[in-house]
């Protein structure tokens, strides 16, 4: 594995928004915000009775999910599913990658959700997550820097490829204007100097 590649864009489809929500897919890719490098992908639908023994469903987030596209809402009848347990393993092994529990960086979509979501999964299964919880990170913040200081909105002028509401195309897709805007602020920066 590529050491520049310590950083890690996770995403999650649930069925609530509540910090203990019930995880129907894990996706995540490692990446370097610096760069835009992309590297190793990790895509887990997870059964979704099993999913349910953990977290939490609410009516407003599955009125949601009925409004989404057909593809989107094929990962209900997905049959390559895995119990939570299992798929937070198997993520766990694949972070492993990345040598040092403090050299992996974990960003989410949101200081309250992704990350917050799958650290409460990991509670609720008795496991423990493969980063520290100094390193999560949030993309949301990243990107009102963009809007607010630099006047740029890469999250809605970057071409999404693949298919939204797909936990590995949304974590690609974050990747991609994380990283733009790192180099926008890296431009600004020797600009300066």
């Amino acid at each position: 594995m590529n050491t520049e590649l310590n950083d890690v864009m996770l995403d999650i489809e649930t069925t609530s928004k509540a910090p203990n929500a019930a995880i129907i897919s894990i996706g995540a890719v490692f990446f370097n915000p610096i760069t835009g490098n992309i590297g190793a992908e990790f895509y887990q639908v997870i059964d979704l009775e099993d999913a349910m023994q953990y977290g939490q469903v609410d009516a407003s987030t599955l009125q949601w999910w009925m409004r989404q596209s057909d593809e989107a809402r094929a990962i209900f009848n997905d049959k390559d599913t895995m119990p939570l347990k299992d798929a937070l393993l198997e993520l766990n092994d694949w972070l492993y990658q990345i040598e040092g529990y403090k050299n992996r960086i974990v960003w989410g979509n949101g200081a309250t959700f992704d990350n917050v979501i799958l650290s409460n999964a990991y509670t609720a299964t008795k496991m423990t997550k493969a980063w520290h919880f100094s390193n999560d990170r949030d993309v949301r913040t990243i990107v009102d820097i963009g809007r607010r200081l630099l006047g740029i909105d890469p999250k809605k002028s970057n071409k999404f490829t693949g298919e939204p509401h797909n936990a590995l195309d949304d974590a690609k897709h974050q990747a991609k204007y994380v990283s733009n805007i790192f180099k926008q602020l890296k431009l600004v920066t020797y600009a300066q100097v």
